[in-house]
């Protein structure tokens, strides 16, 4: 059930965030995360106890790393109901283009599945005979088209990606993902955090200027591994969503809805999400 927040009208409620419009304010937005939890494009039943603030806070952190890059936070004289304020990000309105800008350095998930089909993720061929979790020669921009809501996203081509947004836009946002990718990844070694993958998306503001938008970098939309356990052979030992995704792959075949999630996978989630923030914030 989405909020009431006095001075602002609800718009519309996402898998995991809410947006409200700030009255007399036509150019800004109000996103509103909360603790629910998606996974194979499921909102779950149950939250993550202060998931919301902590990916909030993690975002507004990479925000003010990567500040050579254009984001949406707006400067702007508007007051954030107290409720909401550490969950809240007061933003420019774009307009959003229509692609999920997936950059991977490993290949993992989805990407691993589909390299094991076609030897290639999203048109891009691959080296043969990588294994799950392998670093890759160099991060590959791998987009998505972004899917209404409850349907999966489908893996394209670039070439898609130009007939979408035009070749030049094109262009821009696979340079852009693979420069943020490169900048985040040097930040995430030194804390002792491999990035294995994450998405961007990105939209143009009034004067046509592309404009990293949504959450960055957080375990919902990224994949963060331990390097100490990477290195000593453990792979995929993750401060993200993970632990979720492999719960519901050994007791749900996908049909229906998904089942709660037990207390100590909650738990477990909610204490690796608290550890990946105060590592890289520290």
């Amino acid at each position: 059930m989405s909020d009431e927040l006095p001075g602002f009208t609800f718009l519309t409620a996402g898998k995991v965030r809410d947006l409200y419009a700030p009255e007399g304010h036509d150019d800004l937005l109000l996103l509103v995360a909360n603790d629910r939890v998606s996974a194979f494009d499921q909102v779950l039943s149950r939250p993550i106890p202060g998931r919301a603030a902590l990916l909030t806070r993690l975002t507004r952190w990479w925000f003010a790393q990567l500040a050579d890059v254009p984001n949406h936070l707006a400067d702007a004289d508007v007051a954030v109901p107290e409720a909401v304020a550490d969950r809240a990000m007061l933003v420019r309105r774009l307009r959003m283009h229509p692609v999920e800008c997936v950059v991977r350095g490993y290949v993992t998930g989805s990407g691993y599945a589909e390299y094991r089909r076609t030897g290639s993720i999203s048109g891009l061929p691959l080296p043969e005979g990588l294994q799950d979790g392998d670093r890759l020669p160099e991060p590959i921009f791998t987009p998505a088209y972004k899917a209404e809501l409850g349907a999966h996203d489908e893996n394209i081509p670039f070439e898609t990606v130009v007939d979408l947004v035009g070749a030049e836009t094109a262009e821009a946002l696979r340079s852009t993902s693979l420069r943020i990718f490169a900048e985040a990844s040097a930040i995430a070694d030194a804390k002792g955090v491999i990035l294995a993958d994450t998405k961007f998306e990105f939209g143009d503001d009034a004067e046509g200027g592309l404009v990293l938008a949504d959450e960055v970098l957080t375990p919902d939309s990224s994949r963060f591994w331990d390097a100490a356990a990477y290195a000593s052979g453990r792979r995929g030992v993750g401060f993200d969503k993970q632990i979720v995704r492999d719960w519901l792959a050994a007791h749900w075949d996908g049909e229906g809805a998904a089942p709660d999630l037990p207390d100590e996978v909650v738990q477990r989630t909610a204490d690796r999400y608290r550890e990946l923030v105060e590592l890289l914030t520290a």
